[in-house]
């Protein structure tokens, strides 16, 4: 019995061995997958809390702080109130009303039949179209190139499905005069053209570009376009801010080039559109044979949007394709009214000294701070890139709010561009105002 009892006792022990040992392994399990590694850092969840955490006036943050136009809020409304069908799902690639309307309009602009049940996928923003279209293309270790400065979202995207990211930057055309414009930023062709590999599956630009406000030229494009066909890559174009332009500029659609249909994919934003970014309503645009992966991933990730949302948006479209090109469009309306505050915001920045780079598109304008000489007095923060401590002293300092552009930069090439800072002047003019008057203070020593 004794023998028994002892060795009772040791599988006791042994067992109670084995549990601990066990319980360190599960314990130093990482349970959180490695794709989420690196990519945690927000610019914009940084630089939103510390606006609010000292009230500043907001021109950091891209949205307008007026509101949609009657129309499509009376759509909304009218939508909600539509009965029952408008509070369930709706088709999950996109409400028939919306995509009809959609192809409707950007069938006319591309020079493409485009079929609104095969070749549009209705998503939650351009953010989710962005999200499907490198899940749906990109295979881990494809190269994907990304032109600068980019809006945030593209690198973590594209490194959370294994993709590498090629950059090539937009870099300002200095002829021995001052940038002044967006339109002095352009591509270098042989620059570009030695990114291009065997593994390079994409190309993504963004025009009008997010900080920047360039906007693409037709010339441009066909460079892009004539890598595109040589080396069978695919194109992603973001255009979320195409009705967006200024000073005569006109948007061309790189998918409305010869050879480019059948390989780009065509990003847009009903919330840009008719100024509701709280509606998240977006859309990818392609051929059909490219968006059925598309909507592989996004049927197994959202499945749906909102159907109220998309049949306002809908009506949106059916009346700004009646009114095309008349002044009436609300197309029309939106830039002619920005174009306004633009000016304003230029001229506030001219008067401390900082040098506006006037965009010809978009929601944007950065400006050259070098000239500009701060004491931070933080040595904690100097290890921060220029512009990042430029931001932070602007807020705490002055109550006024901006977004470093460096954050829009890869580390690479980031330090290059570390002189300029991001404002948004699709706000109320008492917005703008009141940016104004501190930016005056600031001038005058106060």
């Amino acid at each position: 019995m004794g023998i028994i009892r002892n060795l009772a006792n040791h599988l006791t022990v042994i067992r109670q061995s084995l549990t601990r040992n066990h319980n360190k392994i599960i314990m130093s399990r990482q349970l959180h997958a490695r794709r989420t590694e690196g990519v945690d850092n927000n610019v914009w969840v940084e630089f939103a809390q510390l606006a609010a955490d000292y009230k500043a006036v907001n021109l950091g943050q891209g949205f307008p702080d007026f509101s949609p136009p009657k129309f499509v809020q009376e759509a909304f409304v009218k939508a909600v109130s539509g009965g029952p069908l408008m509070h369930q799902y709706t088709r999950a690639f996109g409400h028939p009303r919306l995509v009809k309307s959609l192809a409707k309009l950007f069938s006319r602009i591309v020079g493409h039949e485009i079929d609104p049940m095969e070749d549009i996928l209705v998503t939650v923003g351009a953010y989710q179209a962005l999200f499907c279209a490198f899940q749906a293309v990109v295979n881990e270790g494809d190269e994907v190139i990304i032109v600068e400065p980019f809006f945030d979202c593209y690198q973590p995207m594209v490194k959370m499905v294994g993709g590498k990211a090629v950059y090539v930057p937009l870099r300002p055309k200095v002829e021995g005069s001052a940038v002044l414009s967006s339109g002095d930023w352009g591509l270098c062709p042989e620059e570009l053209a030695s990114k291009f590999t065997p593994r390079t599956k994409a190309i993504v630009i963004n025009t009008p570009n997010n900080p920047l406000g360039k906007v693409y030229k037709t010339e441009e494009l066909q460079v892009i376009a004539d890598l595109c066909i040589k080396h069978n890559a695919l194109c992603i174009s973001d255009e979320v801010y195409e009705w967006l332009t200024y000073d005569g500029t006109k948007h061309v659609k790189i998918a409305s080039l010869p050879g480019m249909w059948e390989r780009t994919i065509t990003i847009g934003s009903g919330g840009k559109s008719f100024s509701a970014t709280g509606w998240k309503v977006g859309w990818a645009i392609s051929a059909g044979k490219i968006l059925k992966h598309m909507k592989t991933i996004h049927q197994n990730s959202v499945f749906h949007c909102a159907t109220a949302a998309q049949e306002a948006v809908a009506q949106g479209f059916e009346r700004e394709y009646e009114l095309f090109g008349a002044p009436e469009s609300y197309f029309q309306q939106l830039p002619a009214m920005l174009h306004h505050r633009r000016m304003k915001l230029a001229s506030c920045l001219e008067s401390v000294g900082l040098q506006p780079i006037m965009p010809e598109g978009g929601y944007f304008m950065i400006a050259d701070i070098s000239s500009i000489k701060v004491d931070f007095g933080d040595e904690s923060s100097k290890d921060e890139s220029y512009d990042f401590r430029f931001v932070k002293w602007l807020v705490k300092e002055k109550g006024l709010a901006t977004i470093p552009v460096s954050a829009f930069y890869s580390p690479e090439h980031s330090k290059e561009f570390d002189k300029y800072i991001r404002f948004c002047f699709v706000k109320e003019d008492s917005t703008l105002d009141a940016a104004g008057e501190i930016l005056k203070k600031w001038s005058q020593g106060q």
